[in-house]
């Protein structure tokens, strides 16, 4: 059976998806990747299209208080 497979977001290197396989800075193949992006935020290199309205900032507590819930 052959694995499905993702590509790392920086540096386009294959990441199995199978929970089981992924890396612990998934989607990221490692964790110098999972840096480097964070790093381009923080530079501003990324930037969010359009303000967060506030039925989008609900639905964003409302899924963060969710993932907090199943961990």
């Amino acid at each position: 059976m052959v694995s499905r497979l993702s590509l790392c977001p920086v540096c386009r290197k294959a990441v199995a998806l199978p929970p089981e396989l992924r890396p612990e800075s998934f989607p990221f193949c490692t964790e110098r990747c999972r840096l480097v992006d964070l790093g381009k935020w923080f530079d501003g290199d990324y930037v969010l299209a359009e303000p967060i309205s506030p039925d989008n900032h609900e639905a964003i507590e409302e899924v963060l208080a969710a993932r907090q819930g199943e961990g």
